[in-house]
């Protein structure tokens, strides 16, 4: 099965706000065509949510969504084409934001950002 080339989804998306509820979707398909479990799915819409809005925010579109399943679960890599890595940073409990990344570390078996000579990935492995 993970010779299966629809073990892999790939999608260019926009640097603007739609873009996050379009990777949520993208998730969700590939979830139940894995046939991954309901709360596997909604942990991979939560991290890619994060990893696009962060995208959007912070990396130079376009963005690319990569989804590979994995033997336990899958795994979600945002491409994007600045170089700048992401950064844990403590939570401002006044703030509404900065806590994105804390989530994907939480919801994730293991998380990270790799340069790639035209920006970056930023990737998240869930099992569930």
């Amino acid at each position: 099965m993970l010779n299966d080339p629809l073990a892999e989804v790939r999608v260019t998306l926009t640097a603007e706000g739609g873009s996050c509820a379009r990777a949520r979707q993208v998730v969700r398909e590939a979830a139940t065509r894995w046939g991954l479990s309901e709360d596997l799915a909604d942990d991979a819409q939560l991290v890619v949510t994060e990893l696009v809005s962060n995208g959007i925010d912070h990396g130079e579109g376009p963005l690319t969504l990569t989804i590979r399943q994995r033997t336990a679960g899958m795994a979600v890599e945002v491409h994007d084409l600045s170089a700048r890595q992401p950064q844990m940073r403590p939570v401002d409990p006044a703030s509404a934001r900065g806590r994105g990344m804390q989530l994907v570390q939480a919801l994730s078996v293991r998380w990270g950002s790799t340069p790639d000579g035209r920006g970056k990935v930023v990737w998240a492995e869930l099992e569930g």
